[in-house]
């Protein structure tokens, strides 16, 4: 199976968690993108969805699924959203797509975190995939220089040739050399480093369940 297949299976796969008569919690990215799809096909049982992107919330509203903001509604039963890399306590990486902060606001605000994966995703210690970081643009330098002192290297997330701007109008380092061996004390430190808006570790907003896509079907692992 191709990788767009196994995204296209979880994503299906997911529907399984969500509650009809719920408002469910809708994360970012391209395996994400399959579940909304999916998810489409329940719009007349589900009360609507709690987005973390823009790009999430337009795709949500293309397929006729309301989004409410998240200050509008209490608890979430379940929050969808893949991972980066993801650990065998269901500690991940996140951020690829630059929507690291909304995604972390919304798994806080949810009872269940469902993550969706391929197993590409599934590492023995986080740190391979270089860590997003949101960041206030004039902490950025000094951000850069208190990881290089952990023996990593920072570096400003561009397009087009331009810093990346966030949703929140913030700018993203891509952290490289980490070994992350104790998720949870890192999420902590750097999220007391001043300018940090949020780092991309979600250990404190673990996942649940990972529903693995792999050739052999989707693989369940309980955290």
């Amino acid at each position: 199976m191709t990788q767009d297949e196994l995204k296209a299976l979880v994503g299906q796969a997911a529907l399984q968690y969500v509650t009809p008569g719920e408002i469910v919690g809708v994360g970012t990215g391209s395996t994400v993108n399959k579940f909304i799809d999916a998810l489409a096909s329940m719009k007349g049982q589900i009360a609507g969805a709690v987005s973390s992107s823009e790009a999430s919330t337009a795709r949500l509203h293309s397929l006729g699924i309301p989004v409410f903001d998240a200050g509008a509604v209490g608890d979430i039963a379940v929050y969808i959203d893949g991972a980066d890399e993801i650990d065998a306590q269901g500690y991940m990486i996140k951020g690829g797509g630059a929507a690291l902060t909304r995604e972390k606001i919304v798994a806080a605000q949810s009872r269940r975190f469902v993550c969706i994966a391929d197993e590409s995703k599934l590492v023995k210690v986080l740190g391979a995939f270089p860590l997003p970081v949101e960041v206030i643009p004039m902490a950025t330098a000094r951000l850069a220089r208190q990881f290089a002192a952990l023996g990593a290297t920072a570096q400003l997330r561009l397009k087009d040739g331009i810093p990346l701007v966030t949703d929140n109008g913030q700018h993203i380092l891509d952290v490289r050399g980490l070994q992350i061996t104790d998720p949870l004390g890192f999420e902590s430190q750097v999220n007391q480093w001043p300018g940090v808006v949020t780092v991309g570790v979600f250990a404190h907003q673990k996942a649940s369940v990972c529903l693995l896509g792999t050739p052999d079907g989707v693989k369940t692992l309980n955290y």
